[in-house]
């Protein structure tokens, strides 16, 4: 069997219904360059005919760009409104940057701009910070603390196997089960060895 690789993120995309705030927040404010514009009338099964639209796309470095989709003449559906609080921020994209100076670069740049931004938040080997753009759409701007390893993936492969272990049993309700499930793992592995 041939193996297949993915080569990086190519784009995301996303809709908006505020045309003018998505190109000066992501063209004038994030400074992203505007790339590409695909104009379309509207297709698809006469049930669910597609409005006509513009996707339209921004380069957002090392060969992605971050795109949206403008249908036009539509209003957005209730069921698309961008929900607010912790579980809505999983849905996000994230920006790399290289220095703890860059990073507060940023957060200085979009809060001049009167964008409301996080204080940075650590999570164990990136810091970021947190704002949403007009649309409500989460984003993150990150900076590494260190380098991932080969442990790292090692102790990501114990932590997943842990975590659907735990999940197969219905009983899940907190981390402190997955840390004692995937000690025992480790431990049951050592002693194999």
């Amino acid at each position: 069997m041939e193996t297949l690789t993915l080569n990086g993120v190519d784009h995301t995309a996303r809709p908006t219904w505020k045309l003018a705030e998505t190109m000066r927040f992501y063209r004038d404010i994030l400074g992203l360059k505007l790339v590409h514009a695909v104009t379309a009338k509207g297709w698809g099964r006469a049930d669910e005919a597609h409005a006509d639209f513009i996707h339209f796309f921004f380069d957002s470095g090392n060969g992605s760009a971050i795109a949206f989709f403008y249908y036009i003449g539509t209003q957005q559906p209730e069921a698309l409104k961008v929900p607010r609080g912790y579980m809505a921020m999983a849905n996000h994209t994230a920006w790399r940057v290289t220095s703890e100076a860059e990073l507060l670069a940023w957060q200085h740049r979009l809060e001049s701009q009167g964008v409301k931004v996080s204080q940075f938040i650590t999570h164990e080997i990136i810091e970021s910070i947190y704002f949403r753009d007009p649309n409500g759409y989460p984003l993150e701007i990150t900076r590494s603390l260190r380098d991932m390893v080969a442990l790292d993936a090692v102790d990501a492969e114990h932590t997943m196997a842990a975590a659907l272990a735990l999940e197969a049993t219905g009983k899940w309700t907190g981390i402190e089960q997955l840390w004692r499930t995937k000690a025992a793992r480790i431990r049951a592995a050592q002693d194999a060895a």
